[in-house]
């Protein structure tokens, strides 16, 4: 009997069994259910079945902090909602506000209280009026919370049932294979009621992971869910999911369990009346990342992690080469699922997706660049004890600056080109909010924080930021406007469905291109990407341009001939090259 074919309770109580094969699993079963239907709220009696019908070519996101932008006068969630409005509304639907609850560090990823909008940002009530004009993306911070928080003192103090919430280890235990993304000390020694215990910390010594091995965690969450529903959330990004189980002697990443857990959530999802999408944050190499779509029944999304990494290296080195490998080698994602494409997040520019990938002398020469901007290197411990880097610290406007050759006159060109592959790919394009507005490098801000990540997490003063965005010689209106046009032109197109066909087109290696074809096969767009400083000049007959059809760039508007003598890209310049059957079409409707 296949899996779909059993019943919502056959699958939960399956999924307990696997989880907690010690404890009764119909009656945890029914609390999973009481936990996240609450007296008042129902399931679907049959699952959303998987298919592509969750997202269209009409999705992006914006990624941003609640507090980004601020004035000093109004609610931080007021200024971003005026934000939106003003400016992010046709150019993305879809905004994934970072941690907005009470915290003690690490920019909200410490939380204190699962259940609160942080006070200096604003209260639910802000959180309502954006989900009511964008899907709303929140952070499920799942495996950690605050040493200062209300669960983690009760714990201290020995109160039921927080008592058992927190993972406790010994520095006895067989530890040497486990896999942190950090080089501080995994276990951390407090004084609890019971004495001293050593409580392990994946991230930071703030940040202490919880026990998953009890369920009432796993219900706690529920309920926390729940609760981020209710207020409008629709997508739940599960932060550091991967690190969600450990066990002494293993790496305590991607465990069974945690994958099953993954998977429990997936089928409280499918038959929740809300439609919801779990996204997975994985920062680790591709077969890994993908492991979490599982067979169509874990995250419906996973974080395009290689992209960053890749991306910057094709722009910096002229070549789109390890981008192209990389590429060819991805499957489509499975019926219902959808990789989220994105370059710059609220972290580093991460390099473990780059593993295996990229040789070292090329990762080095990416280092040699982004510090010679202003950029930093932030390191991870390995386990033979040694350090390599983990991720570069460095705004990606910033980082699109300069080259292997160094710094020229195509700055804005080459991040624009950075982010037109992100549009151009399968997938749901993201794009972190420093992006959109250009955001320079704030050393400022790191030597105030004492922390790398903060050169990107810039704050910036409503004025001064609606004042540049008049300038239409500044770089933030230059980078606003040239991206949101784009996003505008791709909502438009049916081939940029996240689950349209796509296909690596061998071309040069300063070229990148991709053909997308729509889902009823009526449009088919070539988009071809210079990432270099060259002028190039493309036959149609590479790309199988159809002679009789009428092909048009939508981006410059040109009209291209199949059986013209070529097709010329100045430096950085991207097509989206488009039989205008298929565009005019979607432009009708």
């Amino acid at each position: 009997m296949s899996e779909l074919s059993l019943s919502f309770s056959q699958r939960l109580a399956a999924l307990v069994r696997r989880i907690y094969p010690h404890l009764d699993a119909d009656i945890l079963a029914s609390q999973i259910v009481d936990a996240f239907w609450p007296e008042g709220t129902h399931r679907r009696k049959r699952a959303r079945p998987p298919g592509n019908n969750l997202w269209s070519e009409r999705d992006a996101v914006l990624i941003t902090y609640g507090n980004t932008i601020q004035d000093g006068s109004h609610k931080p969630l007021d200024l971003l909602h005026d934000f939106l409005l003003q400016h992010m509304r046709g150019v993305v639907n879809g905004v994934h506000i970072l941690p907005f609850f009470p915290f003690t560090s690490d920019d909200g990823f410490a939380v204190t209280d699962y259940r609160a909008v942080n006070p200096q940002l604003g209260d639910w009530s802000d959180i309502r009026r954006i989900a009511g004009d964008f899907h709303l993306m929140s952070d499920l911070v799942l495996n950690h919370v605050s040493s200062q928080g209300p669960w983690f003192n009760a714990y201290r103090q020995g109160q039921p049932p927080y008592d058992r919430f927190f993972f406790e280890a010994s520095p006895d235990d067989d530890l040497a294979a486990v896999v942190r993304p950090r080089t501080t000390p995994l276990l951390q020694e407090v004084e609890t009621s019971n004495g001293p215990r050593h409580v392990w910390c994946t991230f930071s010594h703030d940040q202490i992971d919880l026990d998953f091995r009890n369920p009432e965690v796993l219900l706690e969450m529920l309920r926390i869910i729940r609760l981020h529903v209710d207020q409008g959330v629709r997508i739940l990004r599960l932060d550091a999911v991967a690190f969600l189980w450990k066990e002494a002697g293993t790496p305590s990443i991607h465990m069974p369990q945690t994958h099953a857990i993954v998977q429990l959530m997936r089928l409280l999802a499918d038959y929740a009346t809300e439609t919801l999408v779990l996204l997975t944050e994985t920062n680790v190499p591709k077969t890994e990342n993908l492991s979490y779509m599982g067979n169509r029944n874990e995250a419906h999304a996973v974080y395009n992690f290689p992209l960053p990494p890749l991306i910057l290296h094709a722009m910096m080195s002229g070549t789109a080469r390890y981008l192209h490998r990389w590429q060819a080698g991805m499957p489509p994602a499975q019926l219902g699922c959808a990789y989220l494409n994105f370059t710059a997040s609220h972290d580093g520019i991460g390099m473990r997706p780059a593993e295996g990938v990229l040789p070292p002398q090329e990762k080095a020469q990416m280092i040699e660049t982004v510090r010679s901007i202003g950029g930093l290197v932030s390191m991870r411990a390995t386990t033979d004890g040694a350090e390599e880097p983990y991720e570069l610290n460095c705004s990606w406007f910033e980082a699109m600056r300069a080259t292997f050759d160094g710094q020229d006159n195509h700055h804005m060109q080459r991040f624009l080109c950075s982010q037109t592959i992100v549009m151009s790919l399968e997938g749901i394009p993201a794009f972190y909010i420093h992006s959109m507005l250009a955001t320079p490098n704030d050393h400022d801000a790191v030597e105030r924080r004492g922390m790398n990540r903060a050169i990107n997490r810039h704050r910036w003063d409503y004025p001064t930021l609606q004042a540049r965005l008049a300038d239409p010689a500044s770089d933030q209106s230059r980078a606003l406007q040239g991206l949101s046009r784009l996003l505008r032109l791709r909502a438009r197109q049916p081939a940029f469905h996240p689950n349209a066909t796509q296909f690596t087109l061998a071309l040069e290696e300063r070229l990148f291109g991709l053909w997308r074809q729509s889902l009823d096969r009526h449009q088919s767009i070539f988009a071809i990407h210079n990432v270099s400083p060259d002028t190039i000049t493309v036959s149609p007959s590479a790309i199988n341009l159809i002679e009789g059809d009428t092909w048009i760039d939508l981006i410059s508007g040109e009209h291209i001939d199949p059986t013209g003598p070529g097709i010329p890209f100045a430096p950085y310049q991207c097509r989206w090259i488009a039989n205008r059957h298929g565009a005019r079409q979607e432009n009708s409707s």
